[in-house]
């Protein structure tokens, strides 16, 4: 078994990353002036454990807290190069104002850089995403054809800005549901099925097998399957490459990682909760259809059962109601607004319950989830770390495990695994919390 590179065994960060961005709306602009903005000291990447996070070393006795771009070493937000693919030909500029997600006086601090970005023509099939339509996109006879298109854009990005490395990350919207088929069980069979143009092969798994086969990471940031099938698992493992996903953590599923494990630990009980939503942005427009909220549902109903554990704790959530809502509601834009309801009960079964209502902004939330994966998928492919890369699950909302594997959705389980990671990848002393050390001699 291949081992992990650790300490300075890790390839340095040096040189230029390439971020292909596959969706160039809300949130990939506002990941983008963001960083612009951070480069010029006009605005700070609130938000992003890369950029403003620290981290504990050794014993608390020891006081030893590092930044967590200190201890690893992570590209410089100097150092990013970046591109898109959309179905629409606006520049980030323009999509950024379309977006209206943030103020004219923040697009206009980096109205250059962004107006500089032009995206590449898309490959699309409305068939995955009734609700959207656009005009910029790629033609071929199969698509195999397509996918060839994809690779001589990225081969093209990484000439032309004179990259090192490149990641690639979806960040576009969400595909309608759809199972697995029989191309999708093997590698061959999927090559097959592209020349074939089997209407079983999403867009995005097309974008994910070119990102692959060019030995491109890639970034799941929405709900569907895309690398939850074999054949291009298979691809990833032939070529070294890691992945991740799937669906960015942020508004109503962080606030349920956050509090169903508190609700768990204390061991109180939960009967009912009823989760809402309105949002008006092109993602909520997306949403609108049933097919695509399909994959959105199933990623926010899943949280809660590997968090509460029905199966361990039947007499506290076997019966536990769980709905989840989403509502198109246009007046509102990007600033969606959630609402959630807990019916729970405590000793003697005595009821109580818990609302909550979170007015967010999702992409202000997903700027930094989106930086921090590119960065930390860019240092798992320099540790030579290859395949799902479940530390990660801190961002997502349904996260990707090995087969055999229950995903961990409790915030702080994941939390301590990604920093626990770092500290390995660091050859740090990983730290369990236990404490007993402090207080009794454990020598024996």
């Amino acid at each position: 078994m291949e081992q992990i590179k650790r300490g300075k065994q890790i390839a340095p960060a040096s040189g230029r990353l390439g971020v292909m961005m596959v969706g160039l709306g809300a949130v990939s602009t506002t990941l983008l002036a963001g960083v612009y903005a951070a480069r010029k000291r006009v605005g700070r990447p609130i938000g992003s454990l890369t950029q403003m996070g620290r981290i504990r070393l050794g014993k608390r006795t020891e006081n030893r807290i590092m930044p967590v771009n200190e201890l690893v070493p992570l590209t410089s937000l100097e150092d990013l190069v970046f591109c898109a693919w959309d179905v629409f030909a606006d520049t980030a500029e323009l999509a950024a104002r379309k977006a209206r997600v943030l103020k004219d006086e923040h697009i206009d601090a980096v109205k250059d850089e962004l107006s500089a970005l032009t995206p590449m023509s898309a490959v699309f099939e409305r068939r995955f995403v009734k609700n959207l339509d656009g005009s910029h996109l790629k033609s071929g006879a199969n698509k195999m054809e397509l996918a060839t298109q994809l690779i001589s854009d990225i081969e093209a990005f990484r000439i032309e800005n004179k990259l090192d490395r490149l990641v690639m990350v979806w960040a576009a919207s969400t595909e309608a549901y759809t199972s697995l088929a029989p191309c999708h069980q093997a590698l061959d069979a999927f090559e097959r099925a592209l020349m074939g143009d089997d209407q079983h092969i999403a867009p995005s798994q097309i974008y994910a097998y070119a990102a692959l086969k060019s030995g491109v990471p890639y970034i799941n940031g929405a709900p569907h399957l895309t690398l939850e099938c074999p054949a291009l698992q298979q691809l990833a493992s032939q070529l070294g490459v890691p992945y991740c996903g799937k669906d960015f953590k942020t508004g109503q599923t962080l606030m349920k990682t956050i509090i169903a494990p508190g609700l768990n630990a204390r061991l109180l009980g939960i009967n009912g909760w009823f989760s809402t939503n309105i949002l008006g942005n092109r993602d909520g427009e997306v949403l609108d259809d049933p097919e695509s909220f399909k994959s959105k549902e199933l990623s926010k109903l899943g949280v809660l059962d590997t968090i509460l554990r029905p199966d361990i704790y039947p007499e506290l959530y076997q019966d536990l109601y769980h709905k989840v809502r989403i509502n198109y509601y246009p007046p509102r834009g990007d600033n969606k607004e959630s609402w959630d309801n807990i019916d729970i009960f405590g000793w003697l079964d005595y009821p109580m319950e818990i609302k909550i209502n979170f007015l967010c902004r999702d992409s202000i939330l997903a700027a930094p989830v989106m930086l921090d994966l590119v960065l930390f998928t860019d240092l798992a492919a320099r540790a030579g770390m290859r395949g799902i890369q479940e530390w990660l699950s801190f961002y997502f909302k349904s996260p990707m495990v090995k087969e055999g594997l229950y995903p961990e959705n409790d915030l702080f389980v994941q939390r301590s695994k990604l920093e626990n990671t770092l500290r390995y990848l660091a050859e740090e002393e990983l730290i369990h919390h236990t404490g007993l050390d402090y207080y009794y001699d454990l020598s024996e």
